[in-house]
């Protein structure tokens, strides 16, 4: 009962916390917007129409996005830590994000191969198609591996390799680009938040919502596999469908944040290990809850800080997330000398 009390006074904590998180990423940026306003032009209109513009079209959908990506992220690398019991495992060990990479270096990078058509092809949409259909095709690929290989770790060495061949094709790409092309590709890898759409915004969620749901489904398989796959064999649990399930949550929610924002660093392999710092649990019922929580709040803070506001210039959100993150994750576990896993 104590257990329970202190976990549910943990959560009301971090539900506040992401609200003041939420409210307050909206309102810093180049310009400051006090809270009122905010209200008055999520719930009504204000007098200040560019004020409405910039509230409704832009720091909205951005705060929305950064709550859908840092929950994503997270629960994505809690997936993937539970599945190879590997607390170094994060969402892109499966070479997901390599395959985006992969796919928009085609684009952008291939420009110079296909000409004309090419630099038309070359648009926001094209991109995002791009990165989609290069994660979905590695997704393809490791799916394929998987029902034929037994060994779990087997897997994660596969989807390892897979990461290293796109790595090498985007180096020949890259070897062959102009430097316009490169500083194109390069601001991709630093990610945004900032450049979607309501549309694109519930692209993101509709997809993100499936792999939510798969997640929810595998959390007793995921709470049996923390004792070893034998023992999840002996409880009745079918393995090849479990690691299907699992890999296909994975892929859905870190393949589309990745085509949509960027590669973000730092989120899928921390957020587990921080949460696990702080309720003191192996039980996914209540990890998943408590990552999605965290990992919008810190992805929500990251991103306040990279808007750096009251000034015009906005730092790459994945330099931020790791400086900011990584530090904290050493100190807690320099402090608790153990890694909870």
């Amino acid at each position: 009962m104590k257990v329970k009390a202190k976990n549910s006074t943990h959560f009301l904590g971090l539900i506040v916390l992401l609200t003041i998180c939420f409210f307050a990423n909206i309102s810093l940026g180049s310009v400051s917007i006090p809270l009122k306003d905010i209200f008055g032009s999520l719930f009504g209109s204000i007098e200040n129409e560019s004020w409405q513009y910039i509230i409704r079209d832009y720091r909205l959908p951005k705060a929305i996005t950064a709550v859908l990506v840092g929950s994503g992220l997270g629960i994505s690398g809690l997936l993937m830590q539970t599945l190879f019991r590997n607390p170094l495992a994060g969402p892109f060990v499966l070479g997901i994000s390599s395959g985006a990479s992969l796919g928009v270096a085609i684009i952008i990078l291939g420009a110079g191969f296909g000409g004309v058509l090419a630099t038309l092809l070359l648009s926001k949409w094209s991109i995002v198609i791009a990165a989609s259909l290069g994660s979905f095709l590695v997704l393809l690929a490791v799916l394929i591996v998987s029902t034929r290989v037994r060994d779990t770790m087997a897997i994660l060495i596969i989807g390892l390799m897979f990461g290293s061949i796109t790595a090498a094709v985007v180096s020949v790409l890259s070897y062959f680009s102009s430097a316009e092309q490169l500083q194109q590709y390069i601001f991709w890898g630093f990610g945004s938040l900032g450049n979607l759409s309501w549309n694109e915004v519930l692209i993101l969620f509709i997809i993100y919502s499936i792999g939510m749901i798969l997640s929810i489904f595998s959390i007793k398989t995921l709470n049996t596999l923390l004792l070893g796959e034998n023992y999840a064999k002996s409880l009745g649990v079918n393995l090849k469908k479990s690691r299907l399930l699992i890999i296909l949550a994975t892929s859905l929610l870190a393949g589309t944040i990745t085509a949509f924002a960027g590669p973000i660093a730092f989120i899928g392999l921390a957020i587990p290990h921080l949460t696990r710092q702080l309720f003191h649990t192996a039980n996914h019922k209540t990890l998943l809850v408590a990552v999605f929580l965290i990992g919008a709040i810190v992805m929500l803070i990251c991103d306040s800080i990279a808007q750096l506001p009251t000034s015009d210039y906005t730092l790459p959100i994945n330099a931020i997330t790791s400086l900011f993150g990584a530090p904290i994750v050493i100190w807690l576990l320099v402090r608790k000398r153990k890694l909870m896993f």
